[in-house]
């Protein structure tokens, strides 16, 4: 046998995705956000019934799609796959701030400076 000290054995354990959990995370990071499945759907360019199955584990998804969920839900591919977050995910809070109107980010700022000056 000829040897292939290139090849990591490793590489072969293949992953399978487990489509319930991706649906779980992307249900949750979407109720953080405070978003509908009619929010995402759009962005998407899909469905809220497409959206609704891939929240419940009953469908996958293309790449493009993958790419375009993890932008609008702020998380990485990674973590929607697999469920590894990584440091440049953004806190769910902070992603819902940065959508808020520009008119009204004035007031949700004042308020999140309330309230943290009233729990210390």
């Amino acid at each position: 046998m000829i040897e292939k000290p290139y090849l990591n054995e490793d590489l072969f354990n293949i992953i399978s995705l487990d489509y319930i959990n991706i649906g779980m995370r992307v249900r949750k990071q979407r109720e953080l956000l405070g978003m509908s499945k009619d929010d995402i759907a759009c962005f998407l360019d899909v469905s809220a019934k497409f959206v609704y199955n891939i929240e419940i584990g009953a469908r996958g998804m293309s790449l493009n799609t993958l790419a375009k969920l993890s932008q609008v839900l702020h998380i990485s591919t990674d973590y929607i796959l697999f469920g590894e977050k990584e440091k440049t995910d953004i806190n769910p809070l902070l992603a819902s701030f940065a959508s808020c109107p520009a008119e009204k980010a004035e007031y949700a700022e004042e308020l999140l400076k309330l309230f943290i000056k009233a729990i210390t």
